[in-house]
């Protein structure tokens, strides 16, 4: 019989390199990239942004390269597992790196945001007690005063790191609607909804859909939000916002004003300063969602048309969309950090009193998760790397080629501008020679695109003619890429003028 004192292993030691955060394993971490990259190398990579295929075949292709979806015996070893799939995702996935890669608020990831996120993975820290990783704790404090001080919400500004826009928004309303329930002398964590009769949160009919999502999963209802009309230029109008308060009855509760700095398809910025005044005087918590927005603030240039954010209660800002961050690094900035006070939680075995007394604390009170990754990492690398004049020159690029691509469509009689590039967005139509059946031509003419492979181009639907009129199917060019130039972007609009015709020609073909 072995003695209880007597230490011996169940198996045979394995080496150090098998785990990342020693320094054998992250010299095994750059070995195994390496392999990889030389896989990526080899591949076959498609021609354009995205393989050519329908979506069925496509799919199939990289599902047969992967093999069976089950798991083997015997494992691959590292390097066969990495560069199979490394040709797998180069061969039949997305190069957001092409310059003709236009569609969504999904830019290319700067190499020194990916190796750095790497690293922050090899730690596999969390941010919710100080023993779990007190450096990422330190990183993203820092990254959270520099973003607080760049928005100018002053010295009792806090924030915390998400798993994206819509989840920040969901917390900045969370945090709207505790605040409205404080102001009722009730605790919404022990009565909840119930503690909020009529609950109403506005916000303009241009708000990203995430802010219905947050009321449904908040309990409030997606009935709670109503949307406001938006003038001429697509912001909300703040004399609707003014009227719709006043005209509230004392069986409802003002939660929240949901401003957009940045709507998804128009870059429009709602008027801020006017909004702030407004909600400030009925007492109400002013969220602005910049999640697309906030990179603005990077370029002297376009830094003014965020004015008034400094007044907002809470703002979610996304770095994974101007900020060309892997996703997701997404961040909630609060003008007072006592918001956080409703997610305080004290749990025995992770910030017992006397520990965090003692100073032995971290973030928990911050998030509604437990273990979240260091996220700050990859965006505290980024900004130490280039500052806030190499990320405006980058912001300033893709505005320009957003100016580009406006003029160009301009100048095309066979196309119309729909809106014009606010901030790296632009969307337009291809007009057809029959009116009535532009918006089966439109829709038909980017699934061309998406099957040849040769253009990623966005879709949406907007009133050409301004408030009022019918919404009409249009395309969306969103430029992210500060490595394209003005002759890719006349490429891409080629590409998009040979599509509309011979889509128009085929439908022609198939009515006669």
């Amino acid at each position: 019989m072995t003695p209880l004192t007597e230490s011996r292993p169940l198996t045979s030691p394995a080496p150090a390199s098998l785990l990342a955060s020693s320094s054998e394993g992250l010299a095994e971490v750059l070995a195994a990239l390496t392999d990889a990259v030389d896989a990526t190398q080899a591949a076959r990579r498609p021609d354009g942004p995205i393989p050519a295929g329908t979506p069925a075949d496509v799919l199939a292709a990289a599902s047969q390269a992967l093999g069976a979806a089950e798991l083997p015996a015997e494992g691959l070893g590292p390097k066969a597992a990495l560069q199979l799939l490394a040709t797998v995702l180069v061969e039949h996935g997305i190069d957001l790196s092409h310059p003709r890669a236009a569609a969504h608020l999904q830019p290319p990831a700067l190499a020194v945001a990916v190796a750095a996120d790497a690293l922050a993975s090899a730690t596999n820290a969390s941010l919710d007690t100080y023993d779990s990783g007190p450096s990422a704790i330190a990183v993203e404090r820092w990254l959270i005063g520099l973003l607080t001080r760049l928005a100018g919400l002053g010295e009792r500004a806090d924030g915390v790191l998400t798993p994206g826009g819509s989840l920040s928004n969901l917390l900045g309303l969370l945090l709207a609607r505790d605040a409205a329930a404080h102001r009722r002398g009730v605790d919404a964590r022990e009565h909840g909804v119930t503690a909020l009769p009529g609950p109403v949160v506005f916000c303009s009919e241009l708000a990203h859909f995430s802010t219905h999502r947050a009321c449904a999963a908040l309990g409030l209802g997606e009935a709670a939000v109503q949307p406001l009309p938006v003038d001429g230029r697509r912001r909300m109008r703040p004399d609707a916002l003014a009227a719709a308060l006043d005209s509230l009855g004392p069986d409802q509760t003002p939660v929240a004003v949901v401003a957009t700095a940045g709507t998804t398809d128009f870059g429009s910025v709602d008027p801020l300063p006017e909004i702030a005044e407004i909600a400030a005087g009925h007492g109400v918590w002013m969220h602005v969602d910049a999640a697309y927005g906030f990179g603005a603030l990077f370029s002297e240039r376009l830094a003014t048309r965020l004015a008034g954010l400094e007044l907002a209660d809470s703002v979610t800002l996304d770095l994974h969309k101007i900020g060309w961050q892997p996703a997701a690094t997404s961040v909630l900035l609060v003008s007072d950090t006592t918001a956080f006070t409703s997610l305080d939680r004290e749990v025995a075995y992770l910030n017992p009193t006397d520990d965090s007394e003692a100073g032995y604390d971290g973030l928990l009170g911050r998030s509604l998760q437990t273990t979240r990754r260091p996220d700050a990492v990859k965006a505290a690398a980024t900004l130490l790397t280039y500052g806030r004049t190499g990320m405006g020159r980058m912001v300033d690029a893709c505005h320009d080629l957003a100016r580009h691509a406006e003029r160009r469509i301009l100048a095309e009689p066979e196309l119309e501008l729909v809106a014009p590039a606010e901030l790296t967005t632009v969307v337009f139509r291809y007009r057809g020679s029959d009116p009535s059946a532009a918006d089966d031509l439109n829709g038909a003419l980017r699934r061309r695109l998406l099957e040849s492979g040769s253009a990623l181009v966005g879709r949406t639907e907007a009133t050409a003619a301004g408030p009022g009129s019918p919404k009409r199917v249009c395309l969306k060019f969103t430029l992210l890429n500060p490595t394209a130039t003005t002759d890719d972007i006349d490429g891409l609009v080629d590409i998009v003028l040979d599509a509309g015709r011979t889509c128009e020609r085929l439908i022609e073909e198939g009515a006669a």
